[in-house]
């Protein structure tokens, strides 16, 4: 498990790019108190979804408007096609904690 940060360095609404201890960047989010993380990468094309806007437990990319659902990684609009792999998040002793997960996306 990847320390990421304390829970009031991220609050709800909000997401963070992890880059250390990880093989590829993966974003971290707060959708209203449940935490999520993804590849950070948008399938479509090279941008961070942790730039992206969120609304609910669907965050949209920065560039073309591509959106994920952060519970499955699975596009829920165009132009991407390819899910982003999806890792586990949680909250112990006040800290969000990140497991990676290896492999494809499901």
């Amino acid at each position: 498990m990847i320390t990421v940060c304390r829970i009031e360095d991220l609050p709800p609404g909000e997401a963070l790019r992890v880059t250390e201890g990880v093989p590829a960047p993966v974003a971290v989010f707060n959708a209203d108190g449940v935490y999520y993380a993804i590849d950070d990468t948008c399938t479509h094309q090279d941008a961070s979804l942790a730039d992206g806007w969120l609304e609910g437990c669907v965050v949209e990319c920065p560039l073309h408007a591509s959106a994920f659902d952060l519970r499955t990684g699975r596009p829920s609009c165009p132009p991407a096609k390819a899910a982003v792999r999806t890792h586990r998040v949680c909250v112990r002793d006040g800290l969000v904690l990140l497991e990676v997960t290896v492999g494809e996306p499901a």
